[in-house]
């Protein structure tokens, strides 16, 4: 039976003898030679939604995601590529939890699979000969010739740890933890929100709230006895007219024309106590948009 796209996806491991795979977030990454990859992990979790593979050259950055798998709560589930371009490739997982939370697993590079014949062509083995484990040969025989295999303590980039931005309760993008000062900084001197860390790998953007300052207008305001005081120098030579409303915005009445420089309107008007919004034209254009209170006591 043809495969579609040359890739064989694994619902048991067993099939691939992998006899040890790591417990997600970890997972393993073994060279099979002949330019395959097996990837495979252990589910230790109830329930997840969403289990999906990315590979990149690199193992910062430029990760794309080459296989969402099925059914991501299979306890143990794997997959072989052969589209990868190196043997060199980084590998690691994308993983969605049930409650909607996700992480990015630590990156991987394939490691030699030692229990069969490999050719030393491979890029991951340094040597030009050709060098055979079989599993015919006796821990101590099997150890010995693995060292002359594989780097001894090879070192390996630290994969990038990556921080969740949220607003509220909405997530609005993931950062690499050298962009952290980067992001802070042009927070903090460009807006006046807040950022927090609620957790390990978790950063909160806490908007600002500014508080409202009230300020009296000096040409509408409540007088003494609670009536509400027009006081415009400029009436008898200027168009202005006002617009009232309640606390909800909505329309109370119009005076079209004030004439006076002075115009007192009775406090009945408004019908009950409590705050109320005006706005204020000159020759058709918004003057001054302000509350005044009028006291319950009235």
């Amino acid at each position: 039976m043809k495969i579609p796209g040359g890739i064989l996806l694994l619902f048991i491991i067993s099939a691939i003898k992998i006899s040890a795979q790591d417990i997600l977030p970890g997972f393993t990454v073994i060279y099979k030679g002949a330019n395959r990859n097996v990837i495979s992990w252990t589910n230790p979790y109830q329930y997840v939604s969403q289990i999906s593979i990315q590979r990149s050259t690199d193992s910062t950055k430029n990760f794309k995601t080459i296989l969402t798998v099925p059914d991501a709560n299979v306890p143990q589930n794997g997959f072989v590529d052969i589209k990868a371009t190196t043997p060199l490739m980084y590998y690691r997982l994308f993983i969605v939890l049930d409650s909607g939370r996700y992480q990015f697993s630590r990156a991987k590079r394939p490691v030699p699979d030692t229990t069969r014949l490999i050719s030393i062509a491979d890029p991951l083995l340094k040597n030009e000969s050709t060098r055979v484990i079989v599993d015919s040969l006796s821990n101590k025989e099997s150890r010995a010739l693995k060292e002359k295999m594989l780097p001894v303590n090879p070192v390996l980039p630290k994969p990038e740890r990556f921080f969740i931005v949220k607003r509220r309760d909405s997530i609005v993008s993931t950062i690499p933890e050298k962009y952290i000062k980067k992001f802070r900084d042009s927070l903090i001197y460009s807006t006046n929100d807040t950022l927090l860390f609620a957790s390990a790998d978790t950063i909160l953007i806490k908007p600002f709230v500014p508080k409202e300052v009230y300020r009296t207008s000096r040409y509408i305001f409540t007088e003494k006895y609670g009536n509400v005081m027009i006081a415009l120098a400029n009436a008898e030579n200027k168009k202005y007219s006002v617009s009232f409303f309640d606390d909800k915005k909505a329309l109370l009445f119009d005076i079209k024309e004030v004439k006076s420089v002075s115009l007192i309107v009775d406090k009945t008007n408004f019908v009950h106590s409590g705050w109320f919004w005006f706005e204020l034209y000159e020759d058709g254009k918004l003057k001054e948009k302000n509350k005044f209170f009028i006291p319950k006591d009235f």
